[in-house]
């Protein structure tokens, strides 16, 4: 049994308040595939993530897909090993766009552009330190288990685990 659970008593260094708060304002978001492609030297496997009542556009879609291919061109001298997943998110205050690679020694890359919500022509690198909301660490911890799953831990050639990895996606409600 933990302290928290003994005591019944909340540490001071959490604030209660804006944890509630945020919890009241908690909801599903929508992931869907946007497929599969070669950017920048990488199989990339893409998503859109929608906060409710906004959808990714196809022109805020085609301005991810050339960030990303911009970004991930340089992924050699990252170590990257070639798979990259997109995600393109409509969110409730803007817009982002994430671009997460794996590279050498078990690690990953991730690039995190910000936006007002439609300015695509206005996305830029998100400041130092930003890191995914929950939404978007729902897909990534997907994909992190995919990676391990149908490339790391599978069997077989490496055509046969790319093509399961590529296939292996996260559709609908994300919490």
């Amino acid at each position: 049994m933990s302290e928290l659970e003994e005591t019944g008593r909340t540490p001071e260094a959490v604030d209660t308040r804006a944890l509630l708060d945020l919890a009241g304002q908690h909801h599903a978001r929508t992931s869907r595939t946007l497929g599969s492609r070669e950017l920048g030297g990488h199989l990339v496997k893409a998503y859109a993530l929608e906060a409710p009542r906004r959808l990714v556009s196809a022109k805020v879609e085609a301005e991810a897909l050339r960030i990303a291919e911009a970004h991930l061109r340089l992924g050699s001298a990252r170590g990257s090993l070639g798979l990259a997943v997109l995600i393109v998110h409509a969110g409730g205050d803007g817009d982002y766009v994430l671009v997460h690679s794996w590279i050498e020694g078990h690690m990953s890359d991730l690039a995190v552009f910000t936006g007002p919500a439609g300015r695509p022509e206005r996305l830029r690198p998100g400041r130092n330190g930003l890191a995914p909301c929950v939404w978007e660490a729902a897909i990534l911890a997907h994909e992190r288990d995919a990676f391990t799953r149908h490339v790391l831990d599978a069997r077989g050639g490496i055509a046969d685990r790319l093509a399961a990895w590529e296939a292996d996606t996260l559709e609908g409600e994300v919490r």
